[in-house]
């Protein structure tokens, strides 16, 4: 069918084969919900717990240490080294999933549970069916509050105003016609269509339904959103690739050991045995549980603050995000409408939210001033008996600053009570009502559009007189400018009368009082956060379907754009060209900070760009038009309470506060958690190394082993993990939101990283292989001694190697890591359980252990602090972080 907006209604009802006076029959809507389903949208399918479960297997680190776990009991026939790795992998998957589990949970609870209803006119009669069951061609009834449960073209309106904000990104209510409109009428000004998802403001219709399910206009967008492939978390990447990287060195390091053992004609059984000791050394097993607890710990912590995050490495990729982008309706502004600025003949108020009660005071000596808040007290629908007001946004917004000013809307109203009253229409683009004044006679009191108004008025109040009205092409251009500013009009005019007027006369010879603009104010604390923001290198874009003067007036009042920025910074959605010969400049594209008039499909466009560049995108947003870019973020961020159902499930994170506020704290978090990542990766691999090397140089050099497989699992799961978590629970450096961001290709370790792992492991190797040297040519120790004097030099080195993880800038014995409680905590616990150990038999027969002599200790004490100074001597030298 031809776009039903551009018909007449005859021709929708006759192409539809409805009838406007009875609807369809049952028969009738049986045979459609055949043919065209029912009218809905099937939600994103939840993941299940068991797909929970299975995804936090799908980890290289994980495969590996199963593949350990299978060689280890297979060719070392060691059923206690095997337990042990698979109780890391199990420990890992639970966290994993218990966190994940609990994301979900918290977002199933913002679901808005229960089944709409729709009142729809079938075989004669209006009845009350489940919005499921909508069929096109149905004749609907809606009324102030409800939400439209589909696309239809309008028969009858009463005043009728939407609210698309959630389509269309337009802030304010559109008011509705019936007549038929051109042919390429674009969606926002298809002022004769209700569509679904939207919210009745005010007023009722009648409408025949054109499109159900995923035909209408939301189920386009949502199927655009489903299309685009979701983006895996930088973490995640940069986590994959580090496991890459370890894999290699493992195999690398095992095939090398099992060369040269073949080579030197050792037991191949042996040569087996130590190569996966070698492996078992080489893999991090602390790594996946402390990156998990680690982000776990940052979910709970923003979860505290109303911050719901789905995914646990979606709280890295916060400190990674270098551009965020954000809608404007309801998450940089209050989403109400605000009176902002007050023109009259001789005096303009702007900022109104800003004055101070004393300013009203003196403003009250004006006539002009007192008769339009008369009139927009009393030329106004809102239902001041209601507990709660509602009515008309800009109504609304005229009684509360009433309300402001101190004027008493109830009372002025019951003082001058309404004899007559000429309803709004979007042909007259007005409103009239007659009320008793207090000098026995009666005051019309008009507001409306304003060339509708003023083509009313022969006077204009001035100097708290009538004058004749001159000047009305000056005003005409007065009106112009403030339009331009994005700010929505309404003007006002009166006239007083000693006798009752017939309706006929009550909009002859008015006076004009002047002209309010209304304005969707900008939330109170954003103007802070955008400033946090651009002190730490993130630049914030706004990308909303309002007007371009509504988003400029935003964009200057917090910050976003200075009141002097060129007009690059703001980019119509009508410019924006993607592909072809007219294609926009990327520069222009990348440089700006506000896109107004954009469409769903512009804004995913816009996200792809800014990918492409090698941006970490963040995207704000709350309504069905931000789904597919919400989809394709890096990260996306719907509202908890304002957010469509629809937008909370296409997002990464649910602020359940719905403050743009709370991502400052999620950022910083985010910031956080990576510098703690990167401090443990480079303690776990540096202990690793030791390890690995350790082992390597042992066998080669015909020393005896320094370490066994199940120590080495001992000292994975013990020494090292307890230290590593207690890295992860840092607060953070002071200045962490004061630092650019991170490029978005960064790795987990740069060079200067890899090279800090190294130095920290070698010097903790010397300890390791050099006591194991002494022990064995220069004290003539047994195996079994000098093996445990090399595990206790290698307990003790690697938990003096938390004190190498503080950075390079800060002394030695005021920095981060010595602050941290947690730390010393780890130390005490991994003491305790490596002292634990030796006195618990089963244990000590497991790892080998055998008692010490003082002296033994000593050299065990001495080698282990050389290890340290030797790091700390080279870290000051510049070479490590």
């Amino acid at each position: 069918m031809l776009e039903p907006f551009a018909l007449s209604i005859a021709a929708v009802v006759e192409k539809l084969n409805s009838n406007l006076t009875d609807g369809l029959t049952e028969n009738e809507v049986k045979q459609r919900i055949k043919k065209h389903g029912k009218n809905e949208i099937a939600a994103k399918a939840g993941k299940t717990k068991l797909k929970i479960l299975m995804d936090q297997f799908n980890d290289p680190i994980i495969f590996i240490l199963a593949v350990a776990a299978v060689l280890t009991f297979f060719f070392n026939d060691d059923l206690p080294e095997t337990i042990a790795i698979i109780t890391v992998i199990l420990i890992t998957v639970i966290i994993g999933f218990i966190m994940e589990l609990q994301g979900l949970r918290s977002l199933e609870a913002l679901r808005k549970m229960g089944i709409t209803e729709s009142s729809v006119l079938r075989d004669g009669k209006i009845k009350a069916i489940k919005s499921s069951l909508l069929v096109p061609g149905d004749i609907i009834i809606i009324e102030a509050g409800d939400v439209v449960s589909a696309d239809a073209r309008l028969i009858t309106i009463e005043n009728l105003a939407i609210k698309e904000a959630s389509l269309t990104g337009e802030s304010r209510a559109i008011l509705k016609t019936i007549n038929s409109l051109p042919k390429n009428t674009t969606l926002p000004d298809r002022t004769n269509m209700l569509f679904k998802g939207t919210t009745v403001e005010q007023g009722s219709a009648k409408a025949i339904v054109v499109e159900t399910g995923l035909h209408t206009q939301l189920g386009k967008i949502q199927q655009m959103g489903s299309e685009v492939e979701e983006q895996r978390t930088p973490l995640e990447k940069k986590l994959s690739e580090l496991s890459k990287w370890l894999i290699w060195l493992t195999l690398i390091f095992a095939v090398l050991i099992i060369f040269t053992g073949y080579l030197r004609g050792q037991d191949m059984l042996l040569i087996i045995e130590t190569a996966v000791a070698l492996a078992v050394a080489a893999i991090p097993e602390g790594l996946p549980v402390v990156a998990t607890i680690a982000l776990a710990r940052g979910m709970l912590k923003l979860s505290k603050r109303q911050v719901i995050i789905k995914q646990m490495e979606a709280v890295e990729t916060l400190g990674a995000t270098n551009i965020i982008c954000t809608d404007k309706t309801g998450t940089l502004t209050e989403d109400k409408m605000q009176v902002h600025t007050l023109v009259f003949e001789d005096e303009t108020v702007t900022e109104i939210q800003n004055k101070a009660h004393a300013y009203f005071n003196e403003l009250e000596k004006s006539e002009a001033f007192n008769a339009m808040l008369m009139t927009s007290m009393l030329c106004n629908n809102v239902i001041l008996n209601a507990e709660e007001l509602r009515g008309d946004s800009i109504e609304l917004a005229l009684i509360q600053f009433a309300e402001k000013v101190h004027f008493n809307p109830k009372k002025v109203k019951e003082e001058h009570p309404e004899i007559m009253e000429i309803p709004f229409t979007t042909e007259s683009k007005l409103m009239a009502t007659l009320n008793k004044n207090e000098a026995k006679g009666y005051t019309v009191y008009v507001k409306g559009a304003f060339e509708s108004v003023i083509h009313h008025c022969n006077t204009i109040l001035k100097n708290n007189t009538s004058e004749e009205f001159k000047n009305k092409k000056e005003w005409i251009s007065r009106e112009n400018d403030l339009a331009s500013q994005g700010l929505r009009l309404l003007a006002f005019a009166f006239r007083n009368h000693e006798t009752k007027p017939n309706k006929n006369d009550l909009l002859s010879e008015l006076t004009f009082i002047g002209i309010i603009g209304f304005l969707d104010p900008a939330r109170e604390d954003v103007a802070s956060t955008i400033k946090v923001y651009k002190e730490a290198g993130i630049k914030v874009v706004m990308m909303t379907g309002d007007h371009p003067g509504t988003a400029r007036k935003i964009a200057e009042e917090i910050g976003l754009i200075s009141t002097n920025a060129t007009s690059n910074s703001i980019i119509h959605g009508k410019d924006l060209q993607f592909e072809g010969e007219h294609r926009t400049n990327q520069t222009k594209i990348l440089d700006a900070s506000v896109f107004a008039r954009v469409t769903p499909e512009q804004k995913l466009k816009l996200v792809q760009l800014f990918q492409e560049n090698e941006n970490v995108v963040g995207m704000f947003g709350d309504g069905i038009n931000d789904i597919p870019a919400l989809r394709k973020a890096d990260i996306g961020i719907a509202m908890g309470i304002r957010g469509t159902q629809a937008a909370r499930e296409a997002a990464d994170i649910v602020l359940k506060n719905d403050k743009f506020t709370a991502m400052e704290l999620a950022i910083s978090q985010g910031r956080a958690v990576f510098d703690h990542v990167r401090q443990f990766v480079v303690y776990l691999l540096s202990c690793n190394l030791a390890e690995v090397v350790s082992v390597g140089l042992a066998a080669l050099l015909g020393l005896p082993a320094p370490l066994l497989p199940l120590q080495i699992l001992f000292l994975n799961l013990v020494t090292d993990i307890f230290p590593a978590l207690a890295l992860g629970m840092g607060k953070g450096e002071v200045d962490i939101m004061k630092r650019p961001p991170r490029k978005a290709n960064e790795p987990i370790l740069t060079r200067k990283l890899w090279s800090s792992t190294i130095i920290y492991g070698i010097s903790i190797t010397a300890a390791v292989v050099g006591i194991t040297a002494y022990a064995y040519f220069g004290l003539e120790f047994s195996a079994q001694i000098i093996n445990n004097m090399a595990f206790y030099t290698l307990v003790l080195a690697q938990l003096f190697n938390v004190f190498n993880m503080a950075e390079n800038k800060v002394s030695f014995f005021k920095n981060e890591v010595i602050k941290n409680p947690w730390v010393w905590s780890a130390i005490g616990i991994s003491l305790f359980l490596t002292i634990g150990a030796y006195y618990i038999p089963p244990v000590a027969n497991a790892l080998f252990l055998i008692n010490l002599s003082l002296e033994q200790i000593g050299w065990v004490i001495v080698f282990a602090l050389g290890s340290l100074a030797l790091s700390q001597i080279i870290k000051r030298l510049g070479g490590t972080f």
